[in-house]
């Protein structure tokens, strides 16, 4: 993979080594992005909520562990 220039916000890099106790600027940009990455993801997939159309002779409650 090429290696890629960016320009980012010093104080903001500063303090995401801060919180996250990442060692490296590329560690904290690499972290920020699949964070990115995920959390598009998940709304992706509450975009789907009611959208499944489940067998009629499915049962989830059979699935789960007795409490």
């Amino acid at each position: 993979m090429d290696g890629t220039s960016i320009v980012i916000d010093d104080v903001l890099l500063v303090e995401a080594l801060k919180y996250t106790d990442l060692k490296t600027k590329k560690d904290v940009v690499h972290l920020a992005l699949q964070e990115l990455v995920a959390k598009y993801k998940k709304c992706s997939l509450l975009e789907l909520k009611g959208s499944a159309l489940l067998a009629e002779e499915y049962d989830y409650k059979k699935l789960r562990c007795n409490i």
